[in-house]
Parts: structure tokens; C-alpha cells; sequence
């Protein structure tokens, strides 16, 4: 007999999050590492774990994460992204609950473009008088 899975993918800046939700105990793992091993600050195991405390399932299912690209905050993004959209497939009344903590929503913002004639996006060369 098969287990039952539920798939995520969640994105934040440039990170990609692939996300399996799989009936457990609450254990989270990320790139074969636990959550603990993988971010360094405790802020940033807040917000992956987020959808799961706001609905009450962190002791129900077993999260698998790949996540790929971008820095550590924009991947716990895209994991918080992702697991939200898993546990929207586990069960569908979650809905209200995670679309109005706003964890349905992609983040739109990206890193602005660096223009000519600028240091950065928006960062102009010194001035000098002389």
C-alpha cells in the first residue's frame, strides 16, 4: 500500500521550495538536513514552521523540503509558501484560515534591476565639485 503524499511548490525571490507532506510525527526535514541544522536563526524556523502551527497539524505530517536558490530568508519563505499550499491538498477547510494569515499569497517582490549610469538599482556614482 502506498502512503499518502501531498505536494507543495512555494517561491520567494529567487528560491524554489518543493514540498512533501507526508502522514507523520512532525519531523522537518530540509535538503536531507533537520530544520535546526539548516537555519541558523530562530526566526527564520518560525516562519517555516508558521502554517503548520496556525492550523494545527505539527505533530499530523512529516514535512520533506528540496528548496534551491536564493539566500536563507528567501527559502524559508518559499518553504512557508509551499507547505501552506500542501496542506491546502491535505484538506481543503484549511483554506479560510491560511488565506487570511496571507500564506497563500506569492510574494511579488523582486530585486530591482541595476540601470546604467548607476552603482546599483538606484545607487548613483559620487558627486564631486571639483
Amino acid at each position: 500500500m502506498a502512503k499518502v503524499q501531498y505536494f507543495g511548490t512555494g517561491r520567494r525571490k529567487k528560491s524554489i521550495a518543493r514540498v512533501r507532506l507526508v502522514p507523520g510525527n512532525g519531523n522537518i526535514t530540509i535538503n536531507d538536513r533537520s530544520l535546526d541544522e539548516y537555519f541558523n536563526y530562530d526566526t527564520l524556523k518560525v516562519i517555516a514552521k508558521e502554517p503548520l502551527k496556525i492550523t494545527d497539524t505539527l505533530d499530523k505530517y512529516d514535512v520533506i523540503v528540496n528548496v534551491n536558490g536564493g539566500g536563507y530568508t528567501g527559502q524559508a519563505g518559499a518553504i512557508r509558501h509551499g507547505i501552506s499550499r500542501a496542506l491546502l491538498k491535505a484538506d481543503g477547510e484549511l483554506r479560510p484560515i491560511l488565506k487570511k494569515a496571507g500564506f497563500l499569497t506569492r510574494d511579488p517582490r523582486m530585486k530591482e534591476r541595476k540601470k546604467y549610469g548607476l552603482k546599483k538599482a538606484r545607487r548613483a556614482p559620487q558627486f564631486s565639485k571639483r
